[in-house]
């Protein structure tokens, strides 16, 4: 399977960068290495174009690549295809659920990071993800008819699952729910997900989702998991993660991403 492998595309968080959001020399240079073998390489990411750009760069890809799951495709150009923006009424039912349950709510629009405060632990390391700091702003409920991603951030595992079970029952369907990051609870368009997001990648690539592989480390890499021909999981994925891949790499802190390519170029040969 691996044999014929065109292109790799890469979750971000968790998976090509470290836990410091860094970008290790050894990812770095495994994907020249990739690139020297003939396979071409893209990104997808809950994250936001503005926090994408500088990884393209530095690994000298020029596109398409996905952000918000795939919902936006960009490349050094701009936006390649119209967004897939959350439907307004999920969007509003969704915040509504967030505040009843007293979670920080954060809402990207317009290719900025809307919070209500900057009190939350884990906004350090947003600015690092997104590229930007948040802009500051009650009313969030205003921005639902252009929302393009919702968090809802909390460190109790237990409240997010439950959010997480009432989000979708109140979707009904119209809206892609999952976990990024253990404290992350994302909501996307539908058609913001991974899965729909590396089909449309490979799509504008000219190459074969068989001919695809991915690698991620959380619930919302499963849809692509589900649509590529070969699927690798990060060592420290969750263990339902690591079970529906057909690889297991090394975890992100110890350059897995690094040592998938090397087995990817290494099985080519």
């Amino acid at each position: 399977m691996s044999t014929s492998i065109r292109l790799l595309i890469s979750d971000i968080d968790g998976t090509l960068v470290r836990k410091d959001k860094s970008l290790s020399d050894a990812n770095g240079a495994a994907a020249r290495r990739l690139a020297d073998a003939g396979v071409a390489m893209s990104l997808i990411s809950a994250r936001p174009m503005s926090g994408m750009h500088w990884i393209a760069k530095a690994l000298q890809i020029g596109g398409p690549i996905g952000a918000f799951n795939g919902g936006t495709l960009f490349d050094p150009g701009g936006v390649t295809a119209p967004p897939e923006r959350i439907d307004p009424a999920v969007a509003a039912r969704l915040i509504a659920i967030l505040d009843e349950a007293g979670v920080d709510i954060w809402l990207f629009a317009d290719d900025r990071w809307y919070a209500r405060d900057n009190d939350n632990p884990h906004v350090p390391r947003e600015i690092l993800s997104s590229g930007h700091e948040a802009t500051l702003r009650d009313d969030l409920a205003a921005l639902c008819d252009r929302a393009d991603k919702i968090v809802g951030v909390s460190d109790d595992v237990a409240l997010l699952k439950t959010i997480e079970d009432r989000a979708i029952a109140s979707a009904a369907g119209n809206a892609t729910i999952a976990l990024s990051q253990p404290y992350f609870l994302d909501t996307t368009a539908l058609r913001a997900n991974k899965g729909d997001g590396v089909a449309a990648i490979a799509a504008a690539a000219g190459v074969p989702l068989k001919q695809v592989a991915v690698i991620g480390d959380m619930a919302n890499d499963l849809p692509m998991f589900a649509r590529a021909g070969l699927s690798i999981a990060m060592g420290q994925a969750p263990d339902h993660v690591r079970a529906a891949a057909d690889w297991v790499t090394a975890s992100n802190e110890e350059d897995g991403v690094a040592q998938a390519i090397d087995r990817l170029i290494a099985e080519r040969l």
